[in-house]
């Protein structure tokens, strides 16, 4: 069992500058061998209990089930954090929108994420941000779990809560904040087609998609609430889909936002904004 036939074993799936990558994480995260080990052949020295897990890997990998569940951990704004079926994968372009969030929050003082999965937002800006209160929802109580953990793991305090933005009865009586965050469900059911087939076997669809009939309904209801509930100057920061970001725009400055400013992530699409209360 070499390097080469590792991921030669995965070029079915993937292509082959990111079946080598896969291999080289599983190999550093869970067998702690270096780029140099790996160089220098270490893989051939496991023992043969590591070979026998790292077989299993290998043949899960094949399967396309995504590197991060498998090991259980997903990198993120330069940390690790617990992953599991039931939280979406954090993101590099959600990375950006965390960087664009502290650059923005100096002053801030109550911050909150809406659907915070992972908790990869929420921990992040209670890391990068200690001054600040950091609150975190979201609807499932596996991914609070998870959320926990990962605040644990991270040793910031987050205070989590479950609520569903689209019961309005289950968010009233909240308090105000300076800046609302969030990283909602945004992809249209009809966009599976051109969606990675391991995203869809795996990824949680209650994460992932939107309603067809009106595929801006959570930013809708994140943004009603967010008038209600942020300060005056409080500043709210949305994820988006490229294909919906001008409807949501348009739906904020309706509201009375102002400022509305939109951002493009690493790859050029039209996927961040920010905006407003005045």
């Amino acid at each position: 069992m070499t390097y080469e036939t590792l991921y030669h074993r995965l070029t079915t799936c993937y292509e082959v500058g990111e079946a080598k990558a896969l291999v080289r994480w599983v190999l550093d995260v869970r067998f702690g061998l270096s780029l140099t080990d790996i160089i220098c052949g270490k893989v051939t020295q496991l023992s043969a209990d590591d070979q026998a897990e790292l077989e299993k890997i290998i043949r899960r990998l094949e399967k396309g089930e995504p590197v991060q569940y498998i090991i259980g951990v997903a990198d993120f704004a330069g940390r690790q954090f617990h992953v599991a079926p039931g939280v979406l994968i954090p993101r590099p372009e959600t990375a950006e929108l965390c960087g664009w969030v502290v650059s923005e929050a100096k002053r801030a003082s109550q911050l909150l994420d809406i659907g915070t999965g992972s908790g990869c937002i929420a921990v992040t800006l209670a890391v990068e941000l200690p001054h600040a209160k950091v609150s975190a929802w979201d609807i499932s109580d596996e991914a609070l779990r998870i959320a926990q953990e990962n605040a644990t793991y991270q040793g910031v305090n987050v205070t989590f809560e479950k609520h569903d933005i689209l019961d309005e009865s289950s968010t009233l009586g909240q308090t105000t904040y300076d800046i609302i965050v969030s990283n909602p469900p945004y992809i249209k059911p009809s966009e599976r087609d051109g969606m990675a087939k391991n995203v869809l076997d795996y990824e949680p669809a209650i994460a992932l998609f939107a309603p067809d009939d009106n595929p801006v309904v959570f930013y809708q209801r994140i943004a009603d609430f967010a008038w209600q509930n942020l300060t005056n100057g409080g500043k709210l920061f949305f994820e988006l889909n490229p294909l919906t970001a001008e409807t949501v725009g348009d739906y904020l400055h309706q509201l009375g936002f102002a400022k509305i400013e939109f951002r493009r992530d690493i790859y050029g699409k039209q996927r961040f904004l920010k905006a407003i209360k005045l």
